[in-house]
């Protein structure tokens, strides 16, 4: 078998664990394939016959390109809610293809997706690494370039926001509350309120069509976001979005905007804004008052 052919087929053995890998470090497929494609673009140059452990290899390469791409983004911050929102967030119905399909079955909830992307490049590298795919300390801290002790920290940290995300408020009564209370906060211009509801780490992303329309691309911390929102929402009422509580603007019955909240211990940590009408009617949706 020609060298090249025998590579690609023992990277083709790992393609799976890294595009899950990288996935839940990114939250986005496409960008997790791009990711696994530059993976073997650098085995492809490197001395394939000098490593013993190929998987442990490629992991930590993938986790590498995962962490710049992150970086990246959060230094990017005009860009729009479209380039990184998790996948499962909008896009239900192109789900399709079935090793799409099994990628999502095998990662976490959007709720879950959306709570890691509040976390900063280094703790979500942690503690997906450590906690998903059981990756050891001294492994992590040599692709951050801080000590085991160090990475293990970080994964700490991230694990106690995490935990309060999988604690997340799903019960409907009481997402009503916080989304409700929300709104009446935001129609009375009450900014104290407000920082209440939301969380100190909340982010507020918006798809192109809402920016366009006047919405920050996004937004990171309870006071910018509470600035965004006070004395504002006027005309958004409160709905089920897929099942959750949220919040539209529908005149004449019609969805133009769509709010929608994840919440975790009581509070907002992320809020999304979409206008683009081909992902508005992909949501169940259904105005309460």
């Amino acid at each position: 078998m020609h060298e090249h052919e025998w590579l690609a087929e023992r990277f083709e053995a790992h393609r799976a664990h890294l595009r899950a890998v990288a996935y839940q470090m990114l939250g986005s497929a496409s960008e997790a394939d791009d990711a696994v494609q530059e993976a073997w673009l650098r085995l492809s140059r490197a001395d394939a016959g000098s490593v013993d452990n190929l998987g442990g290899w490629l992991t930590t390469v993938v986790a590498r390109i995962c962490l710049d791409m992150l970086r990246s983004r959060s230094s990017r911050r005009e860009e729009p809610l479209d380039a990184h929102l998790p996948d499962a967030a909008v896009t239900p119905a192109d789900a399709t293809d079935p090793e799409h399909e099994a990628l999502l079955a095998e990662g976490v909830g959007l709720a879950l997706l959306v709570v890691l992307d509040t976390l900063a490049p280094a703790e979500r590298l942690a503690f997906v690494l450590h906690d998903m795919f059981a990756v050891p300390f001294e492994q992590i801290g040599s692709i951050l370039g801080r000590s085991p002790n160090a990475a293990k920290q970080l994964a700490s940290r991230a694990r106690r926001r995490v935990q309060g995300a999988a604690a997340s408020d799903t019960d409907p009564t009481r997402q009503r509350a916080v989304v409700d209370a929300f709104l009446a906060a935001s129609r009375n211009g009450d900014f104290d309120a407000l920082l209440a509801l939301l969380d100190p780490g909340v982010v507020l992303r918006s798809d192109a069509a809402a920016t366009v329309v006047g919405a920050a691309s996004e937004l990171r911390g309870a006071p910018a976001v509470a600035g965004s929102f006070s004395g504002r929402a006027q005309r958004a009422r409160l709905a089920l979005v897929d099942g959750a509580a949220g919040a539209a603007w529908a005149p004449g019955g019609r969805p133009r905007v769509v709010f929608t909240f994840t919440i975790a211990g009581g509070k907002i940590v992320a809020i999304d804004i979409l206008a683009d009408p081909d992902r508005l009617s992909r949501l169940d949706l259904t105005i309460l008052d």
